[in-house]
Order: structure tokens, then sequence, then C-alpha cells
């Protein structure tokens, strides 16, 4: 009977910690992105603008206030890119 509890007890314990890692590398994601506009194409933008009303809703490619996500320092590098809107 101790053999399972002890099984029991280190399976979740494992759990617990490998969902300790996940929650505490989701903000590291997060915080290595940024925003870029004027470089998404018509329809693919990744949220609201000032002109539509959500994701996926941009009317033309390049469009200044429309962005993508991209991660942290590309955006540079991409022609028209822009950490800000216009």
């Amino acid at each position: 009977m101790k053999n399972s509890n002890l099984a029991v007890t280190a399976a979740i314990t494992s759990v617990l910690a490998f969902g300790g890692a996940v929650l505490t590398s989701a903000p590291a994601e997060a915080a290595a992105k940024e925003k870029c506009y004027g470089v998404s194409k018509a329809g693919k933008n990744d949220c609201a603008t000032k002109t539509s009303s959500c994701a996926d809703t941009a009317k033309e490619d390049n469009h200044s206030d429309a962005f993508v996500v991209v991660p942290k320092g590309l955006c540079g590098q991409l022609t028209g890119g822009s950490t800000q809107s216009s």
C-alpha cells in the first residue's frame, strides 16, 4: 500500500513541477515579441485596428495601423516595418 501512495505522490509532484515550468516560461516568451505595424497582408493582421474591428480583417496590404506579432528585433529588418502605429 505504501508503494502505491509513493507512486501517486511522485506522479502528482512531477505534474506540478512541469506545470510550474510551463507557466514561468510563458511570460519570457511574450516579452521576446513585439507588434510590427505596416507589414501584414490584407486579412492577415493579428488584432483590431483603428479601421477594422477584429483580427484578420485588414482591408489592404501593409496598412500602417495593422500589425502582426513578431520576434523582438525582427520588425526593424522588414521593409516598411515599424514598432509604432501611424
